[in-house]
């Protein structure tokens, strides 16, 4: 029946559901990334002071979370593009601690932002809603290649849907490597791996843990007479790499 199920719903459709009773009003004007040195100064308070700490324990007890690769971003200047697979409901505080002190922004399903309270907390968080219709793309385009050109770091979902504990890397939307291109930046693509649980763990745990493994930023050039066959080349060129892993 869970088999049937699976085979019966497109891969990059979410099968999770949160509750989301308000309303989200994104117009020409919304600030998708605020710069300004008040929102700023909270933003970083709240991430760096209670959120990074309090979730790096967190992450550990629950998941035995382990990060690798760190050294393949450490001497990153530019703003980037980052991707990973979408498998758990926190895997971006994972994607995060990984990052360190860098900082990434992290685009997200608009519905998010339609949970009280939690609309909040998340925009000081650095999550960036994605417009569901076309009237406000070109404004949401604007501001993300603006932060990339500032050297801010953007991570996307590529799966677009959250498929809890999925071992394998779905199909990849377009949206990630259309920025990459267009704005000439390197590709780091991170994958969310699980592994079975270790010593007293594997007595207590039934569900996996987690890798975090960051690979090399692909830089890929984006001299294409079709825009959209260098987009194909480099999402297909990504996954692979990262389906190797």
């Amino acid at each position: 029946m869970e088999k049937q199920f699976v085979e019966d719903i497109d891969e990059n459709d979410d099968i999770i559901h949160l509750y989301e009773p308000l309303k989200l009003n994104i117009d020409e004007k919304y600030q998708y990334i605020k710069d300004s040195k008040v929102f700023s100064f909270f933003s970083n308070l709240l991430y760096y002071g209670i959120a990074f700490p309090v979730l790096a324990v967190l992450n550990k007890i629950v998941y035995d979370l382990k990060i690798e690769g760190r050294e393949n971003i450490k001497n990153l200047k530019t703003g980037a593009i980052s991707v990973s697979n979408h498998v758990l409901i926190l895997d971006c505080t994972m994607v995060g601690l990984a990052f360190g002190l860098k900082k990434v922004y992290f685009t997200t399903r608009a519905g998010s932002f339609k949970i009280p309270f939690v609309r909040k907390l998340i925009k000081l968080l650095r999550a960036v809603p994605i417009p569901s219709k076309l009237t406000n793309k070109e404004h949401f385009i604007t501001q993300l290649d603006d932060a990339i050109n500032k050297g801010k770091i953007i991570h996307f979902y590529p799966e677009k849907a959250l498929w809890p504990y999925c071992e394998k890397i779905r199909n990849f939307k377009n949206g990630a490597f259309n920025f990459a291109l267009r704005n000439n930046v390197p590709i780091i693509p991170i994958v969310i791996k699980f592994r079975e649980p270790n010593g007293i763990r594997k007595f207590f745990k039934k569900k996996k843990d987690v890798t975090v493994k960051i690979l090399e930023p692909i830089v890929y050039n984006n001299e294409y007479e079709n825009k959209r066959e260098g987009i194909e080349q480099l999402k297909n060129y990504v996954h692979k790499v990262m389906e190797e892993i």
